[in-house]
């Protein structure tokens, strides 16, 4: 019994380009190198996961939706959205602003793993036990089949915690380029205790493609 788990990061998004917090009004969705990104992604990811039973789940913000949408329309398969799978849940007030406006109207002292870094701001623990909550829970629900999991690049950096239970502060970082495949596989049975051993097949593996260079992060 395999589950194999595809982790996306979005395609190029506006957000980025434009320097702002991308929550559900900040985020515009993706750009036309963003679109382009998406649709070659979603021909590979087609060809790839052939007559396997698939789901696809995205973040609801709009840049990850719309890169599922894509890779949906691409396999014919169906997308929902799960907001366990979301990047950083901001303050509302936080939405729109300038990285810059965020930092100087919102930190707060000490922030770290275990204290957010903004008021009112998740904590990096916080973020980590609610999306490793959604991905075990998606690989137990299709347990034997495979996933597409839309999201950003903090759902990648996860997935090192939830499938290779790494402790909460890695001894090191992780680059997750736009429009990037990611995949862990397992034949053991997810919902087992003690927990599966999940082979990490590749990572921020992204489709060649030419034109401009994606904005970095």
């Amino acid at each position: 019994m395999r589950t194999r788990l595809f982790f996306v990061r979005h395609g190029d998004s506006l957000h980025k380009r434009e320097g702002v917090i991308g929550g559900p009004k900040g985020c515009r969705g993706l750009t036309d190198i963003g679109r382009g990104q998406a649709a070659l992604l979603g021909q590979q990811i087609t060809a790839e996961i052939g007559s396997d039973k698939t789901t696809i789940y995205s973040s609801p913000l709009p840049r990850a939706v719309e890169t599922a949408a894509v890779i949906s329309t691409a396999s014919g398969l169906p997308s929902s959205q799960d907001c366990g799978l979301c990047t950083w849940h901001t303050p509302p007030e936080a939405d729109g602003l300038t990285h810059a406006e965020f930092s100087q109207r919102l930190d707060i002292e000490g922030g770290g793993i275990y204290r957010p870094f903004q008021q009112g701001n998740e904590t990096w623990a916080e973020m980590v036990t609610r999306t490793s909550r959604t991905i075990t829970d998606l690989a137990h629900r299709h347990r034997g089949e495979t996933i597409i999991l839309v999201g950003h690049a903090e759902t990648v950096e996860i997935s090192f915690n939830a499938l290779g239970l790494l402790p909460v502060y890695r001894p090191f970082d992780l680059e997750v380029s736009p429009a990037s495949i990611t995949e862990w596989v397992t034949d053991q049975d997810p919902t087992q205790w003690p927990p599966p051993r999940w082979t990490l097949m590749r990572f921020n593996e992204t489709p060649a493609s030419g034109g401009d260079t994606p904005a970095p992060g």
